[in-house]
């Protein structure tokens, strides 16, 4: 074959078409008769195979691919469907989503290689100035995303008071774990009625929210690409470089060595640790709220950066393993979170007020933070997804989905001060206005 009749070939998932074909239909084959069980190995490979298939859809299908989300969105809501309707063998279903979330929490382990990277190779000066206007950001993308809800929740007769307790502090706080389960608790300690009952429905609520994020993300990312100017290189939320960053070569430019990629793994693993001693050990909670894991090790991974300690080769090294993390695991990543999200609970609370209030309130998260940010030095896309729709999502994989889709792996660190740092400071809010409200 010619040099160029190899170029023109097709390629999939960085292969031949025929190698594809092959490689996903020899796994197709085993686990449909049941030759695969339930070890790490046939997870991988059978979430690859679905995963890589509805990827290359999703690439490849005009209007999607440009305008609703392309692979990553196609894979979380095609994983969906594809369980819904038992086309994925159903140990193995269980088998992936259990892996990716459950006890094993690969997603976990994705999250940290990601922070690690993404924050070790930022300058000092960018880091400084991001961080510092954080704060301000989530607390516009809260107090819009709250006040924009209540007015939805006026105009079909909801009072401001409902919509907080029932919709506003739900979708901001944080997710599942971190948000609606405490406030579960706190419902039941202040009302006597059951946890249940709050957190049946604000599940739902934030379920559709977490949609909402996803597909909002994929279409202001458009908005990106048609005003560039609004958006940066989707690695910091900066809008200017300070002149001695931008004189200096990048920090991930240096070179490094196999055994630098096992020192930034290490480091990142020695950070998770740290994170986890100081929420079970050391401060697990300020004011009564609890101070989740995953935002100490942010915190520590930022101290590390900031000071300098970590050898540029080591910062190199971490930022190609993130780098790896986001273009090659990515797709098992959504297909575990698409194959555990039941895209039939929608339906449930499809009401017209319910609708528009959840919709005033993400938009008012984005808005909020797009706007504030803007005044923080930001870019108001990135300032936007990162501190209003990670904080309106569901979570930990309400992150890696929005950021997923709006092809911004590598702003994760702030998607998780969103999430994390975000989450506990309203579920403080959530500790009063229940006690005031309810």
């Amino acid at each position: 074959m010619s040099t160029e009749n190899k170029k023109a070939e097709l390629t999939i998932y960085g292969m031949p078409w025929w190698l594809f074909a092959g490689a996903v239909g020899i796994i197709l084959t085993a686990a449909y008769t049941n030759s695969l069980g339930g070890d790490m190995l046939s997870i991988f490979a059978v979430g690859f195979a679905f995963a890589a298939i509805l990827n290359e859809i999703g690439e490849r299908l005009p209007i999607w691919n440009e305008w609703i989300g392309g692979g990553l969105l196609m894979v979380f809501l095609g994983a969906s469907l594809l369980n819904q309707f038992g086309i994925i063998p159903e140990r193995h279903a269980a088998g992936i989503t259990g892996f990716i979330t459950g006890s094993p929490d690969f997603l976990t382990f994705f999250i940290v290689m990601l922070v690690t990277g993404s924050i070790l190779a930022l300058e000092k000066e960018v880091l400084i100035k991001s961080f510092a206007g954080y704060l301000p950001t989530i607390t516009g993308a809260f107090l819009l995303g709250s006040t924009l809800a209540i007015g939805g929740g006026l105009l079909f007769g909801v009072s401001p008071s409902e919509v907080i307790v029932w919709y506003a502090l739900p979708i901001l706080g944080g997710g599942t774990g971190a948000g609606v389960v405490p406030m579960s608790q706190m419902y039941e300690q202040i009302t006597g009625e059951p946890a249940g009952s709050f957190f049946s429905f604000t599940f739902i609520i934030i379920t559709i929210a977490n949609v909402m994020c996803i597909v909002i993300a994929a279409l202001i990312h458009r908005l990106g690409q048609a005003f560039p100017y609004l958006t940066g290189d989707r690695k910091t939320l900066l809008r200017k470089m300070p002149e001695s960053v931008a004189s200096k070569e990048p920090k991930a430019a240096a070179k490094y060595t196999i055994e630098d990629l096992g020192a930034a793994l290490f480091i990142g693993l020695a950070c998770f640790a740290m994170g986890r001693f100081f929420s079970r050990a050391i401060l697990p909670s300020i004011a009564g709220s609890p101070i989740h894991h995953l935002a100490y090790m942010v915190l520590f991974i930022v101290i590390l950066a900031a000071t300098g300690i970590v050898p540029p080769n080591i910062v190199a090294a971490a930022k190609r393993l993130s780098t790896f993390f986001t273009n090659v695991l990515s797709i098992l990543i959504m297909m575990g979170m698409g194959i555990g999200f039941d895209i039939m609970e929608l339906a449930e609370v499809f009401t017209l007020a319910g609708m528009v209030i959840t919709t005033l309130c993400v938009l008012g998260a984005l808005l909020g933070a797009a706007s504030i940010g803007y005044l923080m030095g930001f870019y108001p896309i990135d300032a936007g997804i990162t501190a209003g729709l990670c904080m309106a999502n569901r979570g930990g994989n309400g992150d890696i989905a929005t950021l997923g889709a709006s092809d911004r792996m590598e702003l994760m660190a702030y998607a998780q001060l969103s999430t994390r740092l975000g989450g506990a400071l309203v579920l403080m809010v959530a500790g009063f206005a229940f006690s005031v409200l309810l």
